[in-house]
């Protein structure tokens, strides 16, 4: 040691300067500085019965890379003072429960640059998480019943109607709380009980929206809970029986539903260009004349100024109709069988979506 009497010197081994830290030579920085600590073993937790995992008090469905990745964050410390830090691992499955994380890191503390390797063990214990939980006591805030008005639906459009539910939980956020706790047909309808209230408001607006239709909303008591009721939610969807594009009696006259409005439809007229507005009461008198299903496409053989030439499906000869009002020349015609007549559809939007039955 040949540090002069006053001058700057490593105060644990009192080697010369550079010195780095709290006065401190680096060999001495590295024996007593840590890039990071991480511990021997960190538990996690997974449900035993539907396999998702608790983060933070959350359940959460995460992929096993996103479960390691979330250990190191949330229990690998970085020193304070650390910069331009990297961190690298793998993983080996030492049992059904074991995984060791082995963990490369590196870093800058006082210009100095650390490299460390360490192991942690992830140790995973089963639960029951709060949907589980719910669902082994057959929990339930809301039911929704599907019903119809005007006619009884089929098994099909029942089905249908159901298969949006579907759609609608995989476009929400991920929450526990949507599942559904029992469904089946019931007398006239199709009963859904699920786990969330806001579940249940939000495919009930799904449903209007794409079906039309209107909601009865009620709600009863069931309980108490730290003072506050708790409240169970039924949610009555009453869908029409009719689609957009159906040809309905209304009025004496024949329309068909061209989209469907808050409080009703937009109607239009068959045998002119007229459009109204229509409540579900308005409509309650409505009967279906020939569903989107029925209708056919067919080609004009020849045609004039108001009436076009077409095989009939249903002889294979030759018929004529009365042209649609808002007919273009050699377009195809949309025909409906009413009282033994065929009668001639105007064109709605939704018939880009349904050809019909071609001839």
């Amino acid at each position: 040691m040949s540090s002069d009497l006053g001058g700057d010197f490593c105060v644990v081994c009192g080697a010369d300067p550079p010195l780095y830290g709290e006065r401190m030579c680096e060999p001495c920085v590295r024996k007593r500085v840590k890039l990071v600590k991480v511990p021997e073993n960190v538990p996690w937790v997974r449900c035993a019965r539907c396999g998702i995992v608790e983060i933070q008090g959350k359940w959460v469905h995460i992929s096993e890379e996103e479960i390691w990745d979330e250990l190191i964050q949330r229990h690998v410390v970085v020193h304070e003072q650390a910069s331009e830090v990297g961190l690298a691992f793998e993983t080996r499955r030492v049992s059904d429960r074991h995984t060791l994380i082995y963990i490369q890191v590196e870093g800058v503390i006082e210009g100095l640059l650390f490299k460390e390797e360490h192991t942690m063990r992830a140790r995973m214990a089963n639960g029951v998480c709060l949907t589980c939980t719910r669902r082994a006591g057959n929990y339930f805030e809301a039911t929704v019943q599907l019903r119809s008005t005007g006619r009884r639906l089929i098994e099909e459009e029942f089905t249908a109607l159901r298969a949006t539910l579907d759609t609608v939980i995989d476009e929400l956020a991920d929450d526990p709380m949507f599942f559904i706790t029992s469904e089946g047909a019931v007398t006239g309808g199709y009963d859904v009980v699920l786990g969330s209230k806001g579940l249940a408001r939000t495919w009930g607006r799904h449903l209007v929206s794409n079906y039309g239709g209107h909601l009865a909303e009620s709600n009863s008591t069931v309980g108490r809970k730290d003072g506050i009721d708790v409240t169970r939610l039924t949610l009555l969807y009453r869908k029409p029986g009719y689609d957009l594009g159906d040809v309905l009696r209304w009025r004496d006259k024949f329309w068909r539903p061209a989209t469907w409005s808050k409080d009703g439809a937009i109607m239009s007229r068959i045998d002119r260009q007229e459009r109204t507005g229509a409540t579900w009461r308005d409509l309650e008198s409505a009967n279906v004349i020939a569903q989107m299903k029925d209708h056919i496409v067919a080609d004009i053989i020849t045609e004039d100024s108001s009436v076009g030439e077409f095989l009939d499906p249903t002889t294979w000869s030759m018929a004529e109709v009365r042209l649609p009002w808002d007919h273009v020349a050699k377009e195809k015609l949309r025909l409906a069988r009413i009282d033994g007549e065929w009668l001639a559809l105007h064109k709605l939007g939704c018939d880009d979506d349904d050809e019909g039955k071609a001839v």
